[in-house]
């Protein structure tokens, strides 16, 4: 009975597993060819499995982009947690936000979410992830600027506008950075970001 009983565990670990790896290559087919262009052929292909392999997953195309979307999406909200619990003063958790969250180095990240941004107008899936990561990073900027302003650090009458506006300075430049690579240079994209956060926060850009 023992031996009947461990058997199912390891197959649903070595499942989970198995759908990681292939999450984790359908979000690098997806950033390097798009949503609108990317087959499951090219996917299972990338991941060296068959078809078939990829719809006893997944069941549907469709189904694999969201829950790919969603692979993405929780390494980001990982990344954001850790950020949340980690030390130092509000001042130095900006920075890493800040740092994290710049497009200034086009990445494969900023890719897929640039895609999925226009895929989301369509799809109520990937709108929900979208608008959840999005209320997610905000809600951090906010913590960190209130408790900025708790200890005499930033001053800000309105955190919460201000990371509506950080976030949309952010975003926007993101797109720029990817669809005009060469109209913007990376030191140029850092800098326009800690100009606005100082000017919104009450610091000097050399403090960022």
């Amino acid at each position: 009975m023992s031996q009947k009983l461990e058997l199912p565990a390891v197959t649903t670990g070595f499942s989970r597993l198995r759908r990681e790896d292939l999450l984790r290559t359908a979000c690098e087919v997806i950033a390097e060819q798009g949503f609108g262009h990317t087959r499951t052929i090219d996917i299972a292909k990338a991941a060296g499995v068959s078809q078939a392999l990829l719809f006893y997953h997944f069941e549907t195309k469709e189904g694999l982009f969201a829950q790919a979307f969603g692979y993405a999406a929780r390494q980001h909200l990982n990344a954001l947690t850790g950020l949340e619990h980690s030390g130092g003063t509000p001042l130095d958790r900006l920075r890493s936000l800040l740092r994290m969250c710049s497009p200034a180095i086009p990445t494969e990240g900023w890719r897929l979410w640039i895609d999925a941004w226009s895929e989301a107008m369509r799809s109520a899936e990937l709108e929900e992830i979208s608008r959840r990561i999005d209320a997610r990073g905000r809600a951090l900027m906010r913590g960190i600027i209130e408790a900025g302003v708790d200890c005499g650090q930033f001053a800000c009458a309105d955190p919460d506008a201000t990371s509506w506006r950080l976030f949309a300075l952010i975003d926007g430049l993101a797109v720029q950075t990817h669809l005009h690579p060469k109209v913007l240079s990376r030191r140029r994209v850092n800098g326009l970001i800690r100009t606005a956060a100082s000017y919104e926060l009450g610091i000097s850009v050399e403090a960022l």
